[in-house]
């Protein structure tokens, strides 16, 4: 295998100022590196997570809606680890974010949860330890 992991995800955002706020200050994430792409009317915001992973934030003028929720084709979610599920619960609630019940993974005996950032994206949060 010549894969050793996976390097970022890539979201496109409807409001960049927005999405911008949710991933660094709701979530966390470390910026990275931000710039601007005039010729293009497109921002593109590098955040990192603690295990090295990335995130690429994209804006562009006018893009497409996703198609419907979670079971479309393509890319189901983006789930993020975390040691503390009621303290990353209680995190997010604080900052407003709508948080579905927490489940129990039926073969792992982990708990997880969804909820979705400001243009809808699923994401998931998986208690690690």
């Amino acid at each position: 295998m010549i894969l050793s992991g996976i390097h970022h995800a890539a979201i496109i955002c409807s409001d960049y100022a927005v999405s911008r706020d949710f991933y660094t200050r709701v979530l966390g994430l470390a910026v990275l590196a931000e710039n601007h792409r005039a010729a293009r009317q497109s921002w593109k915001l590098d955040l990192a997570l603690p295990d090295g992973s990335r995130i690429e934030l994209f804006s562009f003028p006018a893009p497409p809606p996703r198609p419907s929720a979670p079971e479309a084709r393509g890319l189901r979610h983006l789930a993020f680890a975390t040691a503390d599920m009621d303290a990353a619960l209680r995190h997010l609630q604080a900052q407003g974010v709508a948080v579905e019940p927490v489940r129990v993974d039926e073969y792992t005996g982990r708990r997880f949860t969804f909820f979705k950032d400001p243009d809808g994206l699923p994401l998931e949060l998986y208690e690690t330890g």
